[in-house]
């Protein structure tokens, strides 16, 4: 995630930071001026600079830095409409790394318009991952019943070809799910105090659909949650789990996958759109050694078996295939995923379901309002979150991200109370 960013954009990004004389957190580039100035260097620049070239091998990356920014800010004009009429006529002929930044883009800000350039490109790909992301684009268009049956097969076929890939697994398993209810287990089994106990954890409990908040919880090694001080009801904040193209978490730079990830130790970024508040450090199955993943400095093993991943979950979870998608994003090579604020500006996504909180290229993310006037740092929920970790010992153990369910409202405490008082947590 942060190599895309810079790649792109970092060159107006201003990342000159550091403390008022007061302790508060200061950033430069969330100064309105500088938001000002960023917004009108990326549509002039990294939009307008880089469409106006001439699209072919040798301007992709002119043209897959135009894509990022316009997924960034949601930007379009009717100028801009027609360059990407004329991308999506040529990705078919273009490279992997453009295909894949075109639809990305084309999933975000363009959902139903390019259904048949899009099914032309996955008639005629052989990579696992850009097939994926044609049939998830397919799935979120008007098309997506018609051509069910289509990409049962089609993708049954690229398995033939590329056997026990996971990204092609967790495609199947899509299609196989598809506009169905999610038919979730009890879930309240990883609220109960002797789960995963001497592990400090941070719950992320989503909606499938990741345009509408989530919400945290911490829970010490105890087996006890973080309470709010004042009311003693249990610590939350919202979290935002959903990556600005929105595509399915197996996907790199889709939204987080569900699952487990192991958590170890804070981190404060330089990167121009996290921010200065200290970041909390993920690592995925794969990612890492298995050892790692487990906390067993007697794991040797080299080589990941799914059975580690599975044996982090209780017993009567470990076959919900959801909850593995963690397992299989890393083993599809889903790195960089971690808990982190954001300076970013919300005015981009006012009119989205979840502002004032800011997607990412994936990770899990924490409202933050910074004060345009003066650059400091008004109101933080990742330096809320930080607090209660510090309160439960430490950030080290497991992160667990669960999609609760398909209700289209994001999560509030009043639906994890009920949960929680099954888990044996009063």
């Amino acid at each position: 995630m942060k190599d895309l960013i810079k790649k792109y954009v970092i060159l107006f990004v201003a990342i000159i930071w550091g403390f008022t004389s007061e302790g508060q957190l200061f950033f430069r580039s969330t100064l309105k001026t500088n938001r000002d100035k960023l917004y009108q260097n990326l549509v002039n620049n990294s939009i307008h600079k880089n469409l106006s070239v001439t699209l072919s091998d040798s301007t992709e990356e002119d043209w897959q830095g135009a894509f990022y920014a316009l997924e960034l800010i949601r930007y379009q004009s009717p100028w801009v409409n027609s360059r990407i009429d004329s991308a999506a006529l040529m990705m078919n002929t273009l490279s992997v790394s453009f295909q894949r930044a075109a639809l990305e883009m084309l999933y975000s800000n363009y959902p139903e318009k390019y259904y048949q350039q899009v099914k032309y490109l996955l008639m005629g790909t052989s990579d696992a991952k850009i097939f994926a992301m044609c049939a998830a684009y397919i799935l979120n268009s008007s098309k997506a019943n018609e051509d069910l049956s289509f990409l049962k097969v089609k993708t049954q076929q690229q398995l033939a070809l590329q056997p026990n890939h996971p990204i092609l697994e967790q495609l199947q398993f899509q299609l196989q799910t598809h506009a169905q209810s999610l038919n979730v287990p009890d879930i309240s089994l990883l609220l109960q105090a002797d789960y995963l106990k001497g592990h400090n954890i941070v719950f992320s409990f989503q909606r499938k659909n990741r345009n509408f908040p989530g919400l945290v919880l911490v829970r010490k090694g105890d087996g006890t949650f973080i309470r709010d001080s004042s009311s003693g009801l249990p610590f939350t904040v919202p979290q935002l789990a959903r990556s600005i193209n929105n595509l399915p978490g197996y996907i790199t730079n889709g939204n987080t996958p569900e699952g487990i990830f192991r958590m170890k130790g804070y981190d404060v970024s330089t990167n121009g759109f996290i921010g200065p508040t200290a970041n909390v450090q993920l690592t995925m199955p794969f990612e890492k050694s298995a050892g790692h993943f487990t906390a067993d400095e007697n794991n040797k093993d080299t080589v990941w078996d799914i059975r580690y991943y599975k044996n982090l979950l209780p017993a009567p979870l470990q076959n919900y295939y959801p909850l593995l998608q963690s397992y299989y994003a890393g083993k599809a090579g889903r790195t960089e995923i971690i808990i982190h604020g954001t300076t970013v500006n919300p005015a981009y996504y006012r009119q989205q379901p979840y502002y004032p909180l800011t997607p990412t290229m994936g990770c899990l993310t924490s409202k933050e309002i910074w004060d345009e006037t003066t650059g400091r740092r008004a109101e933080s929920d990742q330096q809320k979150i930080i607090q209660a970790l510090i309160a439960a010992g430490g950030a080290d153990g497991y992160t667990i991200v669960v999609n609760m369910d398909d209700e289209q409202r994001s999560v509030l405490l009043a639906d994890m109370l009920p949960l929680l008082t099954k888990a044996g947590q009063k």
